[in-house]
Protein backbone atom coordinates (compact mmCIF):
# COMPACT_ATOMS: atom_id res chain seq x y z
CA UNK A 1 0.00 0.00 0.00
CA UNK A 2 1.41 3.41 -0.89
CA UNK A 3 2.49 5.86 2.26
CA UNK A 4 -0.54 8.54 1.93
CA UNK A 5 2.15 11.31 3.08
CA UNK A 6 5.05 10.24 0.71
CA UNK A 7 4.81 8.53 -2.24
CA UNK A 8 7.08 5.95 -4.17
CA UNK A 9 8.98 9.02 -5.36
CA UNK A 10 10.34 10.10 -2.22
CA UNK A 11 14.39 9.40 -2.19
CA UNK A 12 14.45 8.17 1.43
CA UNK A 13 11.26 5.65 0.54
CA UNK A 14 13.92 3.92 -2.10
CA UNK A 15 17.15 4.26 -0.05
CA UNK A 16 16.34 3.46 3.17
CA UNK A 17 17.76 -0.32 4.15
CA UNK A 18 14.93 -2.78 3.37
CA UNK A 19 16.49 -5.00 5.61
CA UNK A 20 15.60 -2.97 8.48
CA UNK A 21 12.99 -4.20 10.79
CA UNK A 22 10.72 -0.91 10.08
CA UNK A 23 6.92 -1.46 11.80
CA UNK A 24 4.95 -0.65 8.59
CA UNK A 25 1.90 0.39 10.55
CA UNK A 26 3.44 2.76 13.29
CA UNK A 27 4.24 4.33 9.96
CA UNK A 28 1.45 4.31 8.24
CA UNK A 29 -0.43 5.77 11.54
CA UNK A 30 2.05 8.57 11.87
CA UNK A 31 1.26 9.34 7.99
CA UNK A 32 -2.36 9.07 8.68
CA UNK A 33 -2.48 11.55 11.22
CA UNK A 34 0.09 14.32 9.68
CA UNK A 35 -1.68 13.67 6.60
CA UNK A 36 -4.80 15.47 8.69
CA UNK A 37 -2.90 18.38 10.41
CA UNK A 38 -0.60 21.28 9.06
CA UNK A 39 2.34 20.00 10.09
CA UNK A 40 4.93 19.52 7.35
CA UNK A 41 7.14 16.60 7.97
CA UNK A 42 9.75 14.47 5.22
CA UNK A 43 10.03 10.81 5.43
CA UNK A 44 13.41 11.13 7.20
CA UNK A 45 12.08 13.14 10.08
CA UNK A 46 9.32 10.19 10.44
CA UNK A 47 11.59 8.04 10.52
CA UNK A 48 13.91 9.80 13.59
CA UNK A 49 11.09 9.90 15.15
CA UNK A 50 10.45 6.20 14.70
CA UNK A 51 14.09 5.46 15.77
CA UNK A 52 13.88 7.47 19.38
CA UNK A 53 10.51 5.49 19.81
CA UNK A 54 12.44 2.33 20.01
CA UNK A 55 14.92 4.18 21.79
CA UNK A 56 12.58 5.25 24.32
CA UNK A 57 11.00 1.48 24.24
CA UNK A 58 14.56 -0.20 24.74
CA UNK A 59 16.01 2.36 27.64
CA UNK A 60 12.44 1.35 29.54
CA UNK A 61 13.04 -2.66 28.77
CA UNK A 62 16.49 -2.60 30.34
CA UNK A 63 15.13 0.18 33.44
CA UNK A 64 12.66 -3.13 34.40
CA UNK A 65 15.03 -5.43 34.32
CA UNK A 66 16.90 -3.30 36.70
CA UNK A 67 14.03 -2.90 38.93
CA UNK A 68 13.32 -6.57 39.14
CA UNK A 69 16.57 -7.09 40.21
CA UNK A 70 16.83 -4.19 42.81
CA UNK A 71 14.68 -4.63 46.68
CA UNK A 72 13.75 -1.72 48.61
CA UNK A 73 15.07 -1.35 52.12
CA UNK A 74 13.90 0.50 54.84
CA UNK A 75 13.58 1.40 58.49
CA UNK A 76 17.89 1.70 58.16
CA UNK A 77 19.28 3.35 61.03
CA UNK A 78 21.12 6.93 59.91
CA UNK A 79 24.60 5.70 60.77
CA UNK A 80 24.08 2.98 58.08
CA UNK A 81 26.40 3.84 55.18
CA UNK A 82 26.58 2.39 51.65
CA UNK A 83 29.45 0.04 52.65
CA UNK A 84 27.74 -1.12 55.51
CA UNK A 85 24.81 -2.36 53.24
CA UNK A 86 26.78 -3.77 50.86
CA UNK A 87 28.69 -6.01 53.71
CA UNK A 88 25.05 -7.03 55.12
CA UNK A 89 23.70 -8.13 51.74
CA UNK A 90 26.84 -9.60 49.88
CA UNK A 91 25.93 -12.65 51.91
CA UNK A 92 23.15 -12.78 49.14
CA UNK A 93 24.75 -12.39 45.91
CA UNK A 94 26.77 -9.50 44.66
CA UNK A 95 25.27 -5.93 45.30
CA UNK A 96 25.85 -3.99 42.08
CA UNK A 97 24.36 -0.58 43.69
CA UNK A 98 23.56 0.87 46.61
CA UNK A 99 20.97 4.09 46.05
CA UNK A 100 19.65 5.84 49.90
CA UNK A 101 16.51 7.72 48.67
CA UNK A 102 16.31 11.44 50.31
CA UNK A 103 13.46 12.07 52.26
CA UNK A 104 11.72 15.93 51.66
CA UNK A 105 8.73 15.78 53.12
CA UNK A 106 9.54 14.83 56.78
CA UNK A 107 12.02 17.36 58.71
CA UNK A 108 13.96 14.90 59.66
CA UNK A 109 15.48 12.20 56.79
CA UNK A 110 15.00 9.10 59.65
CA UNK A 111 14.60 6.00 59.05
CA UNK A 112 16.52 6.05 56.26
CA UNK A 113 15.49 3.84 53.09
CA UNK A 114 17.58 2.75 49.73
CA UNK A 115 17.24 0.37 46.62
CA UNK A 116 20.03 -2.11 46.78
CA UNK A 117 20.35 -3.58 42.82
CA UNK A 118 21.52 -6.84 43.34
CA UNK A 119 22.85 -8.99 40.16
CA UNK A 120 20.19 -11.02 39.37
CA UNK A 121 16.49 -11.44 40.07
CA UNK A 122 17.34 -14.70 41.99
CA UNK A 123 19.62 -12.93 44.49
CA UNK A 124 17.06 -9.97 44.93
CA UNK A 125 14.45 -12.82 45.47
CA UNK A 126 16.76 -13.99 48.52
CA UNK A 127 17.22 -11.22 50.03
CA UNK A 128 13.23 -10.75 50.14
CA UNK A 129 12.91 -14.39 51.26
CA UNK A 130 15.20 -13.80 54.12
CA UNK A 131 14.09 -10.57 55.43
CA UNK A 132 10.39 -11.15 55.05
CA UNK A 133 10.68 -14.35 57.26
CA UNK A 134 13.68 -13.17 60.26
CA UNK A 135 14.23 -9.93 61.87
CA UNK A 136 17.49 -8.91 60.23
CA UNK A 137 19.74 -6.17 61.78
CA UNK A 138 21.75 -4.20 60.28
CA UNK A 139 24.77 -2.08 62.18
CA UNK A 140 23.78 -3.32 65.18
CA UNK A 141 20.64 -1.73 65.54
CA UNK A 142 17.73 -2.93 67.45
CA UNK A 143 15.47 -2.45 65.03
CA UNK A 144 15.17 -5.10 62.49
CA UNK A 145 15.16 -3.37 58.89
CA UNK A 146 12.43 -4.15 56.02
CA UNK A 147 12.51 -5.50 52.47
CA UNK A 148 9.93 -5.17 48.98
CA UNK A 149 10.09 -5.19 45.93
CA UNK A 150 11.11 -1.90 44.52
CA UNK A 151 8.57 -0.14 42.31
CA UNK A 152 9.00 2.71 39.44
CA UNK A 153 8.11 5.48 41.27
CA UNK A 154 10.72 4.56 43.95
CA UNK A 155 13.37 5.38 41.02
CA UNK A 156 14.70 8.96 40.54
CA UNK A 157 16.58 8.14 37.62
CA UNK A 158 13.44 6.27 36.13
CA UNK A 159 13.35 6.54 31.91
CA UNK A 160 10.48 8.43 30.50
CA UNK A 161 7.36 5.93 29.85
CA UNK A 162 7.28 5.76 25.94
CA UNK A 163 3.98 7.11 24.48
CA UNK A 164 3.44 9.00 28.01
CA UNK A 165 3.96 12.73 28.72
CA UNK A 166 3.94 14.52 32.09
CA UNK A 167 3.18 18.18 31.85
CA UNK A 168 2.76 20.38 34.52
CA UNK A 169 1.32 23.79 35.09
CA UNK A 170 -0.24 26.82 37.95
CA UNK A 171 -3.88 26.29 38.80
CA UNK A 172 -5.91 29.50 38.96
CA UNK A 173 -7.87 30.28 42.15
CA UNK A 174 -10.94 30.02 40.13
CA UNK A 175 -9.81 26.67 38.90
CA UNK A 176 -11.87 23.25 40.20
CA UNK A 177 -9.15 21.43 41.31
CA UNK A 178 -7.23 24.80 43.04
CA UNK A 179 -9.18 23.71 46.15
CA UNK A 180 -8.19 19.72 45.63
CA UNK A 181 -4.56 20.66 45.47
CA UNK A 182 -4.95 22.86 48.54
CA UNK A 183 -6.68 20.30 50.39
CA UNK A 184 -3.66 17.55 49.00
CA UNK A 185 -0.90 20.61 50.55
CA UNK A 186 -2.43 20.22 54.13
CA UNK A 187 -3.01 16.71 54.16
CA UNK A 188 0.92 16.30 53.54
CA UNK A 189 1.61 18.62 56.15
CA UNK A 190 -0.05 16.78 58.45
CA UNK A 191 0.89 13.48 57.65
CA UNK A 192 4.95 14.98 57.84
CA UNK A 193 4.00 16.36 61.10
CA UNK A 194 2.10 12.70 62.55
CA UNK A 195 5.63 10.77 61.24
CA UNK A 196 7.85 13.42 62.84
CA UNK A 197 6.13 12.87 66.42
CA UNK A 198 5.99 9.24 65.49
CA UNK A 199 9.74 9.25 64.88
CA UNK A 200 10.56 10.95 67.79
CA UNK A 201 8.89 8.47 70.36
CA UNK A 202 10.63 5.39 68.21
CA UNK A 203 14.27 6.90 67.98
CA UNK A 204 13.31 7.31 72.16
CA UNK A 205 12.27 4.02 72.34
CA UNK A 206 15.35 2.95 70.47
CA UNK A 207 17.86 4.52 72.41
CA UNK A 208 16.39 3.05 75.66
CA UNK A 209 16.44 -0.14 74.33
CA UNK A 210 19.95 0.64 73.05
CA UNK A 211 21.21 1.49 76.72
CA UNK A 212 19.56 -1.85 78.01
CA UNK A 213 21.58 -4.12 75.68
CA UNK A 214 25.04 -2.19 76.37
CA UNK A 215 24.25 -2.52 80.26
CA UNK A 216 23.37 -5.99 79.32
CA UNK A 217 26.42 -6.94 76.76
CA UNK A 218 28.87 -4.55 79.72
CA UNK A 219 27.15 -7.08 82.82
CA UNK A 220 27.92 -10.45 80.18
CA UNK A 221 31.77 -9.48 79.74
CA UNK A 222 32.17 -8.58 83.85
CA UNK A 223 30.94 -12.50 84.24
CA UNK A 224 32.61 -13.86 81.17
CA UNK A 225 36.18 -11.91 82.80
CA UNK A 226 35.06 -13.40 85.96
CA UNK A 227 34.73 -17.56 84.92
CA UNK A 228 38.54 -16.29 83.10
CA UNK A 229 39.72 -15.47 86.17
CA UNK A 230 38.22 -17.85 88.15
CA UNK A 231 39.49 -20.75 85.45
CA UNK A 232 42.76 -19.09 84.67
CA UNK A 233 46.51 -22.02 84.28
CA UNK A 234 48.95 -19.81 85.67
CA UNK A 235 48.57 -21.72 89.28
CA UNK A 236 48.01 -19.09 91.01
CA UNK A 237 44.06 -19.20 90.54
CA UNK A 238 41.31 -20.13 92.70
CA UNK A 239 40.51 -23.12 90.70
CA UNK A 240 44.07 -24.11 90.73
CA UNK A 241 44.33 -23.52 94.88
CA UNK A 242 41.13 -25.77 95.11
CA UNK A 243 42.36 -28.78 92.69
CA UNK A 244 45.81 -28.70 94.72
CA UNK A 245 43.53 -28.79 98.05
CA UNK A 246 41.91 -31.47 97.14
CA UNK A 247 44.01 -33.40 94.68
CA UNK A 248 42.00 -33.38 91.46
CA UNK A 249 43.83 -32.53 88.23
CA UNK A 250 42.33 -29.72 85.91
CA UNK A 251 42.29 -30.84 81.88
CA UNK A 252 43.53 -27.58 80.35
CA UNK A 253 41.36 -28.20 76.94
Amino acid sequence: MPNPLFGHDDPYYHNHDPDADIDDEWFQALALFLSFSLVSISSQDIFSLYMASLSAQADYAAFEERRKRTVYIDNLSPQVTEPVVRTALNQFGNVKSVQFIPNFIEPRNIPQCALVEMENTRQAEAVLSEISQFPFMISGMPRPVRARPAEVGMFGDKPSMPGRTIRCRWLDENNPNFKVAQKTKALIWKNAAESAFLQKQVLQEEEKLARQQDETLKSNYKKFELIDGITTTDKTGPADKLAKHYNLKIALD
